[in-house]
């Protein structure tokens, strides 16, 4: 598994502190229980942090069987009931890192549309891998924009990572399949393989995507063994038709949720998972190439709720 760290001891300016903004700090309930108000401010809170219809439901309706059932007392007993509905909507026993390959290159599909930070996060998660000693090939199967190949490069010799891309306009399979075997030939760790920003109602460039992904499996076992979907964190519910397309188009298996910072609405993240069932698997939060963090449910839920 491949999990991001910090050493010990040092200052986690991310996710975990920008999300006590969240609305869920300071909602508020009678005292003895909750009334038709009460529950409407409590839904009206969830669904302006993005939290979306199906969880902010879920939420509600879990708080008022308790309210009815006079097991909920004052704002510690609201807040109580929320953590552990929203505990178990995120699940922390479900493995939420990213997998690796038991032996040859790890292979990472990224996909995702235009302007959503999907070149920024590709660059971020090598920067960490190369970090923590392993071997990194970036593969620009983006051949439709020349921009998004030499940004990519420059990133690639930035973090110092191997790179490999096709000829404007070739077979984005073909590019990633040269990556593999050029990873295979130099015994290199990690393939991280970037595909052309699409807008997800395209149907000839996702049927492309289709066609990278079975390329990487037909080369590599259980490759891709991560195809993660980049989201753009403060467009909100709006990621909801992305991941529904995409889901369509490829095995999903986690998200990268971009700029997931103060301008974002940290209930986006509740929602996907409890919408999709789909995991967030890292989060980008600033602009650095460090900005990139492992997705942490315990400590999100600490964020949410002002704990530490």
């Amino acid at each position: 598994m491949v999990r991001l760290f910090r050493p010990e001891g040092e200052k986690k300016t991310s996710l975990w502190r920008r999300v006590v903004r969240l609305a869920l700090t300071d909602v508020r309930v009678v005292f003895g229980g909750l009334d038709t108000t009460t529950l409407e401010e409590l839904e009206e809170r969830l669904l302006a942090a993005d939290f979306g219809v199906k969880a902010t439901a879920r939420l509600v309706d879990r708080v008022e069987e308790l309210a009815r059932a006079g097991k909920i007392r004052g704002p510690d007993g609201l807040q109580g009931a929320l953590r552990e509905e929203l505990r178990r909507i995120l699940d922390p026993t479900r493995e939420a890192y990213l997998r690796s390959a038991e032996q040859g290159p790890t292979v990472y599909l990224f996909c995702g549309v235009n302007g959503v930070g999907k070149t920024t996060s590709i660059a971020k998660l090598a920067w960490w891998l190369r970090k923590e000693g392993r071997s990194v090939l970036l593969a620009a199967a983006d051949t439709y924009r020349a921009g998004a190949v030499e940004q990519l490069s420059v990133w690639a010799e930035r973090v110092g990572a191997d790179f490999v891309r096709g000829q404007k306009g070739a077979d984005p399979a073909a590019v990633a399949y040269d990556a593999v075997e050029a990873a295979l030939h130099r015994g290199l760790d990690v393939v991280l393989v970037d595909t052309a920003g699409r807008l997800h109602t395209h149907r000839h460039l996702m049927e492309e995507l289709r066609k990278v992904e079975r390329v990487l499996g037909k080369r590599v076992e259980g490759a891709p063994h991560e195809t993660l979907l980049v989201l753009d964190a403060t467009v909100g519910q709006n990621a909801r038709a992305q991941v529904e397309a995409f889901s369509r188009a490829v095995s999903l298996t986690g998200i990268v949720l971009a700029k997931l910072d103060s301008t974002a609405r940290g209930g986006v993240v509740v929602s996907l998972w409890e919408e999709f069932g789909l995991p967030v698997k890292l989060v980008g939060t600033g602009e650095g190439v460090e900005d990139l963090e492992s997705f942490d449910p315990e400590e999100f839920l600490k964020g949410v709720f002002g704990e530490g």
